[in-house]
């Protein structure tokens, strides 16, 4: 059973920037490509940025030119730097494997870390 386990969050004040890590157990990375996504409260989690096999990347609108995913595939890690954060970027984030084309994760879900944009 793969695990997918984020790490990275915290307080943090708008303009700042954050970098969220996802280790995945198990070798899925030579299979998936890899995303983001977060859930603010009351709303459905989203997908914010996707980074292919090849590391071709893809960002919602929300976050673009502002947020950027990566990739190591040989530590079976994914990264999300996030620069210039909003308090609408509040939320949990999560990393889950998906299809091309197709935003629905593949895996269980983790236990996701807390972004919180406060002043």
């Amino acid at each position: 059973q793969v695990q997918l386990v984020e790490s990275g969050g915290g307080l943090v004040q708008p303009g700042g920037s954050l970098r969220l890590s996802c280790a995945a157990s198990g070798s899925i990375f030579g299979i998936y490509a890899m995303g983001w996504y977060r859930q603010a409260p009351g709303n459905q989690r989203e997908l914010v940025a996707a980074v292919t096999r090849s590391g071709s990347t893809n960002y919602a609108d929300s976050v673009k030119g502002r947020f950027t995913i990566s990739r190591d595939n040989a530590k079976n890690t994914v990264y999300l730097q996030m620069n210039s954060l909003k308090p609408e970027d509040t939320a949990v984030y999560y990393c889950n494997a998906l299809n091309l084309g197709d935003p629905n994760p593949r895996l269980p879900w983790g236990q996701g870390t807390q972004v919180t944009v406060s002043s």
